[in-house]
């Protein structure tokens, strides 16, 4: 990932209706959400929502697939694996007793 890609990424997640967008997507991952149901979870308007989207996706952090009259969308675990990783290069100067508890933090979700 590049400096720019990161930058992008952090700031659509700098907004508390995005951030709880792709929260909510996380949790719902492999399946994803239909927008609709994604705007009643999040309790804002269909329009409003799509907004959010849009930047979400432009940042590469969401993704939709139409599923009939619905667009289903999922969160791109790979883009945040992948910012996670650009954040934490070099971690601690390569000092593994400094990076542990992070990462044992870390592992414990899977």
């Amino acid at each position: 990932m590049e400096s720019l890609d990161a930058i992008a990424a952090l700031s659509a997640l700098a907004q508390p209706t995005r951030l709880e967008c792709f929260r909510v997507l996380v949790r719902h991952e492999p399946d994803g959400l239909p927008a609709g149901e994604l705007a009643r979870a999040l309790g804002v308007p269909a329009n409003t929502l799509s907004a959010h989207l849009a930047i979400l996706s432009h940042a590469g952090l969401v993704a939709g697939e139409r599923d009939g009259r619905s667009v289903i969308y999922r969160a791109r675990l790979e883009r945040v694996r992948a910012l996670t990783l650009f954040l934490l290069k070099d971690c601690c100067g390569g000092r593994e007793e400094l990076c542990a508890p992070l990462l044992a933090e870390l592992a414990p979700c899977c």
